[in-house]
């Protein structure tokens, strides 16, 4: 990608380069969102904002309307001129002079979206995504009403003035310049587009692997359970990095105490299962190379130790070994008959370690691996061939079954913190890709994450939706629209799992379905077991423009179809729905019930206008039903508009 913005001289200064701002002319920066080829959001108030290094006063006027608008240069070089937009309409331009004249040219005027969250919203059309179709989707992007901008990954401690984006600002939608773009975005816009008939301007402000806190501000997360304590020592810290490093420091000191306390294969700092072949209980086998996820630990993140004991043969002795440990999702260190021969810190990295040849006897041989991970999929993983041992092309194939017992699980421990300069850190990315776009103004929001809270689900609830009103102050506008995507259906396949972290964190993201002017796409069924990053990005901006246009549009009708009362009849369980609901086959996938035994077992069901009657041999005495609650679950409920039924659980 792009690292810098320019400044683009319009005389016969020379381009320089900034971070931040965009400067057209010797004496006047704008942040980066003023620049050629922008969208203004439609009747509203455009706040051209900058700074110039004249006195006096900046004259701003819009081609729109012609009308002179004047503002003072304060003592720091600062202006604000506010304009009011026109509908949508355009090109234009705006002519800033403080002396100087500068042009912001081919400016529109409509629909403006701030387009937010992870990965699965950061993943581009092309890039390291590829979306379904991309090469066609790649052939057609020339859309010349629609206008991309994209934040950089930058972090900050404190609430950052102005934007850094790449590029040079906004550019025009056209094949080279959506290739490396949020597709969820793009998708979104194009149907936007393609409805309303108005420019849209997108701002893709996306980074994956990120969590909710780091993009809510530390004055909100102040007060949301679970982050207080924290967010109120980054706010007394006042930026300070020195302060908030060592408390990191300490936080870190004292919670690797509580991990090794915690992992069973730990004695203080003393590891217990190298040295001696582990058989005993808790042991088991597991056929690696393959993620933990597929072989019967799925949702769990944290310490898994493995072990394989191998013969080496006469001719080694005394010689130096290479052990190949493959990939490890994420962290690992490794011993080879007790001494230690490194670790790695990275789920891309094959590992390579050298055996001393000092250390190499002939017969038994014992490898331990400790695997760390700490979401997502995590084990040993990568191609069987990168899993050996021996000398050059002499070598033993460790592809197969290894012993393994679980050290200690995430959920068994507090939150590890995370260090100041991390993206992860609380606040981060709200200081550095939120905050300084609160001047400009957009109609919405569309937001995609929730993944990297998934193991910590449980305050996920009060988390996201005071984020939703962190931006809404934001901005100032209370009533912002807020359309979020829930969770694809993502790891291996399974009817029901009760305690899927995924299922519930589905369930945290609906409950902001109670706030005013918000609305969900759900994702279900178009998840993909073995592909965190589904590629069906265009059915995902097609539902959140559904819910945008019907929300905040008035185009058609739009609601999430959902369960919103139950109560048992006659040995049944009938569910009502806030709309009619169909089976898209003979019977439904992803529907279980339970008795007083919450064992739960498939369900048959008929469907009778928004009433769903549910029931199985099984259970004589219903008492819950749960619908596509697993990790990935099978689901073939549809609602209107054949759009797919929210997972839920009737035993809330």
């Amino acid at each position: 990608m792009k690292t810098v913005n320019k400044f683009i001289s319009i005389s016969l200064f020379t381009v320089l380069a900034c971070v931040g701002s965009v400067s057209i002319s010797a004496t006047v920066s704008l942040p980066a969102y003023l620049s050629d080829n922008m969208v203004a959001q439609q009747q509203a108030t455009l706040l051209v904002k900058g700074k110039s290094d004249r006195t006096g006063v900046v004259t701003v006027t819009a081609s729109w309307n012609k009308r002179a608008t004047q503002g003072a240069i304060a003592a720091d070089g600062s202006f604000a001129v506010a304009l009011p937009t026109p509908k949508a309409g355009g090109p234009y331009t705006i002519t800033i002079d403080d002396g100087d004249k500068l042009t912001l040219r081919n400016v529109l005027v409509g629909e403006v979206w701030f387009c937010s969250g992870q990965s699965n919203m950061e993943m581009p059309v092309k890039g390291w995504g590829q979306v379904k179709d991309w090469q066609q989707e790649l052939a057609g992007a020339d859309h010349p009403r629609i206008r991309l901008l994209q934040s950089k990954h930058v972090t900050a401690l404190t609430p950052s003035q102005l934007p850094q984006v790449n590029g040079d600002g906004w550019q025009v939608c056209s094949s080279a310049t959506v290739e490396n773009f949020s597709s969820v975005a793009y998708f979104f816009a194009r149907q936007l587009q393609q409805r309303l008939g108005v420019p849209i301007g997108v701002i893709d402000s996306s980074w994956g692997g990120t969590p909710a806190e780091a993009w809510t501000s530390a004055s909100t997360l102040t007060h949301v359970v679970e982050h207080q304590r924290n967010a109120q020592a980054i706010l007394a810290a006042q930026g300070d990095r020195d302060v908030l490093c060592r408390k990191y420091e300490k936080d870190v000191i004292s919670w690797q105490e509580t991990y090794n306390r915690a992992d069973q294969g730990m004695q203080g700092d003393k590891p217990l299962w190298i040295d001696a072949e582990q058989t005993g209980d808790g042991w088991r086998t597991m056929q690696l190379p393959n993620a933990w996820e597929w072989q019967g630990l799925e949702n769990f993140d944290g310490i898994v130790w493995f072990q394989r004991t191998v013969t080496l043969p006469d001719r080694w002795a005394g010689k130096e070994l290479t052990l190949k440990v493959g990939k490890v999702d994420d962290t690992d260190i490794t011993w080879f008959n007790g001494h230690k021969v490194g670790e790695t810190d990275g789920y891309w990295i094959v590992r390579e370690y050298k055996v001393p040849a000092q250390w190499v006897q002939a017969g038994k041989a014992i490898i331990t691996v400790k695997v760390k991970d700490g979401s997502g999929l995590g084990g040993i993983c990568g191609d069987a061939a990168d899993l050996s041992l021996g000398i050059g092309d002499d070598r033993i194939s460790l592809a197969g079954q290894w012993r393994w017992h679980i050290g200690v699980a995430h959920d068994d421990l507090p939150y590890r913190a995370i260090h100041p300069d991390h993206q992860n850190y609380p606040a981060n990315l709200y200081n550095a890709m939120v905050h300084p776009f609160k001047d400009f103004a957009v109609k919405g929001v569309i937001w995609y994450q929730g993944e990297e809270n998934a193991s910590r689900w449980r305050g996920y609830t009060p988390l996201f939706q005071a984020l939703i009103h962190d931006w809404r102050l934001t901005w100032q506008n209370p009533t912002m629209p807020f359309y979020f995507v829930q969770l694809a259906g993502w790891q291996e396949p399974a009817l029901v799992q009760p305690d899927a972290a995924w299922a519930y964190l589905r369930e945290a993201q609906a409950n902001a379905l109670a706030l005013d002017h918000t609305d969900m796409a759900v994702a279900l069924d178009i998840g993909e077991p073995y592909d965190i990053h589904p590629k069906n990005k265009q059915e995902v901006g097609r539902r959140l423009a559904l819910a945008a246009l019907a929300g905040s549009y008035g185009r058609g009708h739009y609601q999430v179809p959902q369960c919103t009362d139950h109560h048992v009849e006659a040995g049944r369980m009938v569910l009502t729905f806030n709309q009619p609901v169909t089976i898209a086959g003979d019977q439904p996938q992803g529907l279980v019930i339970a008795g007083p035994d919450m064992e739960f077992h498939p369900a048959q069901a008929t469907a009778q206008g928004n009433r769903l009657v549910v029931s199985s041999p099984q259970v004589a005495m219903p008492v819950a039903v749960r619908y596509g609650w697993a990790n990935c679950p099978p689901n073939n409920l549809r609602g209107r508009d054949d759009l797919p039924v929210a997972p839920f659980r009737t035993d809330r």
